[in-house]
């Protein structure tokens, strides 16, 4: 029975653990200048993961996404999906990538209890994807879906950014990549920051807009599952792969939430917006601080709103996502 229901009655049965805020790419939308350390603080260590998910299952969690940065930098990225896996009541275990190390331990993660994948692709095109993320990896990182295939994953979600004036004119294109795989392609809207005022007025394309051509082209909406995120999926008879869109900025986008999100030095945060997190770290160090982790977690659930009000121009005091794992 979940404990995690809020003042809304949103049931918040997934958590997105950040393992690090490091990352090797330099997207423009996230970290246009690279990885700059801003803290001293050590990333969460395993005993300190392990803790922290079980107190969360205890509390009705099903799903935990681990994420970053890049969270397959950690030597011990295995270790932790295998620890996160083995917790009593978690049921499925996903991770969301650049992708750059899948060729090689994809099939590692998935002998340790991978679920589910997501592959950040922003472009199908060698010299795009160079210019968005800074890192000339397509070929990699396609090798690396490849893998994934073959390790045992059925299907692979990859998630795209589309971009006025960069990559938006190849829709199409990963439409048609799509076609004969079990790919689910999430695009995902730009999304403004404290840090990229001028970038989103430049490049940002409202979901809505990519949601009207699939419409037109016979795509259909999918019902939605409870422990799925914040995609509205879409499904086509001709196709194998699906269409994910995410769209912060549409109406009642926050009335389904069911995430909860804890940042890679042990902050917890109740939306990818708008509040500075609440240090649960001190509760962390041992089994026997359980059942005062849980009651800060749900005295803290009492506390989130209704919204992020994006709509409203509201930023919150998110500057950049691999802070908290996006």
């Amino acid at each position: 029975m979940s404990q995690f229901i809020d003042q809304f009655q949103r049931k918040f049965e997934y958590l997105r653990l950040s393992v690090t805020d490091v990352c090797n790419f330099k997207c423009t939308y996230c970290l246009p200048d690279g990885y700059h350390r801003e803290h001293k603080k050590q990333f969460l260590s395993l005993a300190e993961i392990s803790n922290l998910v079980q107190s969360f299952a205890q509390l009705g969690t099903k799903k935990v996404r681990i994420t970053g940065g890049e969270p397959s930098l950690r030597r011990d990225f295995t270790g932790i999906i295998e620890t996160v896996k083995n917790t009593q009541g978690i049921e499925k275990v996903a991770t969301t990538t650049n992708g750059f190390r899948m060729a090689k331990s994809v099939a590692d993660w998935k002998k340790a209890g991978l679920d589910a994948i997501n592959v950040s692709i922003d472009s199908l095109d060698a010299n795009m994807f160079y210019q968005i993320t800074g890192e000339n990896l397509l070929t990699k990182v396609m090798a690396g879906i490849d893998a994934a295939f073959a390790a045992g994953f059925s299907q692979v979600k990859v998630n795209t950014v589309l971009m006025k004036g960069l990559n938006a004119h190849e829709l199409q294109t990963f439409l048609a990549w799509i076609k004969p795989r079990n790919i689910q392609l999430r695009f995902i809207e730009l999304m403004q920051t404290g840090d990229n005022h001028a970038l989103f007025q430049a490049h940002h394309v409202p979901g809505s807009v990519i949601m009207k051509q699939l419409i037109a082209q016979g795509w259909v909406e999918k019902v939605r599952q409870a422990t799925d995120g914040p995609a509205r999926v879409f499904c086509h008879p001709d196709y194998s792969g699906e269409v994910g869109l995410i769209m912060p900025y549409e109406a009642h986008f926050c009335d389904n939430c069911n995430r909860l999100r804890v940042s890679s030095t042990g902050r917890l945060h109740l939306c990818l917006f708008g509040e500075q997190g609440t240090d649960l770290r001190d509760l962390l160090q041992g089994p026997e601080q359980n059942e005062a982790l849980q009651q800060r977690l749900i005295s803290q659930l009492k506390t989130k709103r209704a919204s992020h009000f994006l709509q409203q121009g509201d930023l919150g005091g998110t500057t950049h996502f691999a802070a908290i794992g996006g």
